[in-house]
């Protein structure tokens, strides 16, 4: 067979098991099984595929056809224009969860060799992206699952980042020390978004996914121990839900030592939540 027919049937079989960009999902796969970039395999349709690798691409198609998102049948998501290894252990790092990395570099752009601490950092990518971009940081990744831990360590070791790991519900075995940076992208979806999953988004770790009927129960832990984990001046930076940005930050409207602010991501939602703390 060759490859133009493949991608035909691929394509058909895609779309109609409820892809929505089956043409290109498509292409990619072929792209991952032939080692070439997408825009190669437009000119190649004459390539006659051995046994071996339609066994491969008829798998992938199978895979994703039954809605395993394409990030781990490929092992591969792309975020803050690196390449991280995930799997089932992990969340699929989002273009929305840019932002948070974004605004925290901005916020630490003036701290020489900044202390900085990741909760719930999955497959380790916004740790590791600090790490890449601000070689002077000292930085800790925390996650309660030991699976995650192994996909973070993973990511930091080929993209060569300098990264502490810690097995840690939250706050519990992080060392007794403050940082200039606390950043978290934590499990914020409600019992209704639980309940409404895309059938991708249900192959992700519901232990990544749900905090609580309301969304909040994360953010609520957060609130109650962060302040002895700030410097003076540091920075806690939180990604948050759809519509939960303003209930996020008034968690911490009691203490008159803080202030707050919300940033858009780039579709204008409000994505970020930043805390600083205002000790002198």
């Amino acid at each position: 067979m060759t490859l133009g027919k493949w991608l035909l049937d691929a394509e058909q079989r895609l779309l109609e098991s409820g892809c929505p960009d089956s043409r290109l999902e498509t292409r990619l796969i072929a792209a991952g099984v032939l080692n070439k970039s997408p825009g190669e395999i437009r000119f190649l349709g004459e390539e006659q595929l051995s046994e071996e690798t339609l066994s491969v691409l008829n798998e992938r198609v199978l895979r994703r056809s039954m809605g395993e998102p394409l990030q781990y049948i490929e092992n591969t998501a792309y975020f803050m224009d690196f390449a991280f290894y995930v799997d089932e252990n992990v969340l699929i790092p989002r273009q929305d969860t840019e932002t948070l990395v974004e605004l925290a570099l901005e916020k630490i752009k003036n701290t020489p060799k900044p202390d900085v601490l990741d909760m719930c950092t999955g497959s380790g990518a916004i740790a590791v992206s600090i790490a890449l971009y601000r070689k002077d940081a000292d930085v800790y990744a925390s996650d309660i699952s030991k699976g995650a831990l192994g996909v973070t360590e993973r990511n930091a070791r080929q993209t060569g980042a300098n990264v502490s790991l810690i097995l840690s519900d939250l706050f519990e075995n992080i060392p007794d020390k403050k940082f200039d940076l606390i950043t978290i992208n934590p499990p914020y979806l409600t019992g209704e978004d639980m309940r409404a999953l895309q059938r991708e988004v249900k192959k992700e770790p519901p232990l990544a996914l749900f905090g609580g009927e309301d969304g909040l129960d994360f953010y609520r832990r957060i609130a109650k121990d962060v302040r002895r984990y700030l410097k003076p001046r540091g920075f806690l930076i939180m990604e948050v839900g759809m519509g939960q940005a303003e209930d996020v930050a008034a968690l911490f409207d009691g203490d008159n030592t803080l202030e707050s602010g919300i940033q858009k991501d780039l579709c204008g939602v409000d994505r970020v939540v930043w805390i600083r703390s205002l000790d002198h």
